[in-house]
């Protein structure tokens, strides 16, 4: 009985698989114009990332290699409002963007940080960084750039204290869909590959070994869901056009900024991208709250940042993480168009 259940995960993946595969061949075989443009679109967008996606699968592997798993894991210990409050100012401040956050999550999941520090993170780190928010001070303007980074933080804040009291109510206690997932689709164990903290890894043959498993496994898992978000990105600019979306969210009504974080935001693809789109926005009328929605909203659910989530959590802790990212940036920009 325990082997059955245990190889149930692994079952039921494998199904999903062929039959995604069975689609995808499906529709080749039906449009093959259209899927060859949106495969090139995918390939090509993930050569301009791969920079940063590189970064991101040698951080986790480092991080496992050398044992800082555990120490990252104590960054994040201390009492409950005091993590959450440095998780969401680290998440804001850092230059962790959507695609390096997702396998830094898997680390820390791996080395038992609580979940609502990790929400904290997860939320606040895709909006802004130091870089982004030079670009948007010169591209909108200081009140931009400003705005962006206190709602980072206080989306941040605010996911990780509502996390935090689910789970003193005893609610999402087993966030990660399974324990292979948690860790970036590894097969290999998921220790430190030794004993203690070693930062010279590549010293020891086993954290060597450790690190490429790592590398591939964290490589193969990114590979395959970004492959399919570009994809689904591409079709989502083919056919949401950027008028129609403009003449949703002109203007400064009330439901400017939930139109523009529920419908803008899936088709955000870049957020040093987004700023010059936006800012022609505002030129046709978009209203300043509805802009800041839009931003913050695309930088936590954009299509190519929300597909890969869905790797690594459980449904209600995805669904939860996208209400507060859709939540918090409606307020967020709300808030901005009072203040402005």
């Amino acid at each position: 009985m325990t082997d059955t259940v245990s190889q149930t995960p692994l079952v039921d993946r494998r199904r999903a698989t062929l039959a995604l595969g069975a689609l995808a061949l499906g529709f080749v075989m039906i449009f093959p114009d259209l899927a060859g443009q949106a495969a090139r679109f995918a390939l090509w967008n993930m050569l301009v990332i791969s920079p940063a996606l590189l970064l991101g699968i040698a951080l986790t592997a480092g991080i496992v290699a050398s044992g800082s798993t555990a120490i990252i894991a104590a960054a994040f210990a201390g009492r409950d409002v005091r993590m959450i409050l440095l998780a969401s100012l680290a998440g804001a401040l850092t230059p962790v963007c959507g695609i390096t956050v997702l396998p830094l999550v898997a680390a820390l999941m791996a080395g038992g940080v609580p979940l609502a520090a990790i929400m904290a993170f997860w939320l606040s780190s895709p909006v802004t960084d130091p870089g982004m928010l030079a670009v948007t001070a010169a591209t909108l303007g200081v009140e931009f750039a400003i705005g962006k980074t206190v709602a980072a933080f206080g989306i941040g804040l605010a996911g990780g204290l509502v996390v935090l009291a689910l789970t003193r109510a005893g609610y999402l206690l087993n966030p990660a869909k399974d324990r292979a997932a948690a860790l970036a689709g590894s097969d290999c164990a998921c220790d430190d590959g030794g004993d203690g903290f070693a930062p010279r890894f590549w010293r020891e043959p086993a954290r060597r070994a450790l690190f490429w498993n790592r590398a591939l496994a964290t490589g193969r898992l990114m590979a395959v869901w970004l492959f399919a978000a570009f994809v689904a990105e591409f079709f989502l600019k083919r056919y949401v056009p950027d008028a129609w979306v403009a003449s949703l969210v002109g203007g400064d009504s009330l439901l400017a900024v939930p139109i523009a974080t529920v419908v803008g935001a899936p088709i955000y693809l870049d957020g040093y991208a987004a700023l010059p789109l936006v800012r022609g926005l505002i030129d046709a009328g978009m209203g300043s709250g509805a802009a800041l929605a839009f931003l913050v909203a695309g930088g936590i659910v954009s299509a190519w940042a929300v597909i890969p989530v869905c790797a690594l959590v459980r449904l209600p802790v995805f669904a939860l993480y996208i209400l507060l990212a859709v939540l918090g940036s409606a307020l967020a920009g709300w808030s901005f168009g009072l203040f402005l």
